[in-house]
């Protein structure tokens, strides 16, 4: 396991590599708030494969948007496109958990050409909202904005505390989190830091409509697994019913976990993955 940085003309990506670079490259792409380090238990269950787990922007290592921006969803696949160009890759398959799984639909929708094949954790397409929504949508994330920036970040105590906090936002094993905390913190002079960006826990301005969801996940061309948690969201379970007659070439298949079975269950999680890329990467 190494880092790895990518310097892009807006800001500098930093992630972790996996694996000899000469194997097939896997990109991995990590859920909201979470960070390149949820990798670590699925690569060591991958050694096939190069497998290069990215900081998104705003999250572990990567670098925060500039000052006044904020992070809309569709940006992350231009900021992806861009990593993929600067790094020569021809081709690449995707490992991707939640909102990293929508990042990458939505860019092998975009760029058929350059994704060999397409593995999501706990994911299955854009989130959707009803057209009536818009303005109530927007404006609430207008307020967050605002009293995002009026508001003192709170930085963790102790990482044993940091570690508890995650914990209670969501389910997963203990040493899941300490992974990801490792790597969300960072050490200051006035104490531990968060490194996320607080501008992330904003609320996002636009939804995309399920019809416009649906014309990304019909535009997939490679072929598609995905993987939910026996535990995981039951709205992932509803969207894969609704869309996955869109999917030319889709295989659904449950694993034992919550939405992070790919860190607290890397073992079962790999094996699915392994022999869907054995097939076509």
């Amino acid at each position: 396991m190494t880092e790895i940085e990518v310097a892009l003309p807006h800001m500098t990506f930093r992630g972790l590599s996996f694996g000899d670079p000469e194997l097939p490259p896997a990109i991995a792409l990590h859920g909201w708030l979470d960070n390149a380090a949820s990798f670590i238990p699925l690569a060591e269950c991958l050694p096939d494969f190069h497998i290069i787990a990215l900081d998104l922007a705003g999250h572990g290592k990567t670098d925060h948007r500039a000052q006044g921006a904020h992070y809309h969803l569709m940006d992350n696949v231009q900021d992806l496109h861009q990593v993929i160009e600067l790094m020569e890759l021809d081709k690449v398959s995707f490992i991707s958990h939640s909102m990293g799984g929508i990042v990458s639909s939505v860019y092998a929708s975009c760029f058929p050409e350059k994704v060999q094949a397409l593995a999501v954790i706990e994911s299955f397409g854009p989130l959707t909202l009803e057209p009536e929504t818009s303005p109530q949508q927007l404006r609430e994330s207008i307020e967050s904005r605002i009293a995002s920036q009026q508001k003192t970040p709170r930085h963790p105590g102790s990482m044993d505390a940091a570690v508890t906090a995650r914990l209670m936002a969501g389910k997963m094993q203990r040493g899941s989190a300490q992974l990801l905390m490792e790597r969300n913190i960072e050490q200051s002079d006035e104490g531990l830091k968060w490194r996320t960006d607080q501008r992330l826990r904003t609320i996002s301005s636009l939804r995309l409509t399920e019809p416009q969801a649906n014309a990304f996940i019909a535009g997939v061309q490679c072929p598609w697994l995905t993987i939910l948690g026996s535990e995981g969201f039951e709205k992932l379970k509803v969207n894969v019913e609704r869309r996955q007659s869109l999917v030319n070439n889709l295989e659904v298949v449950t694993c034992d976990g919550g939405h992070h079975l790919h860190m607290d269950n890397p073992g079962q999680v790999a094996e699915k993955i392994s022999v869907f890329f054995g097939k076509y990467v």
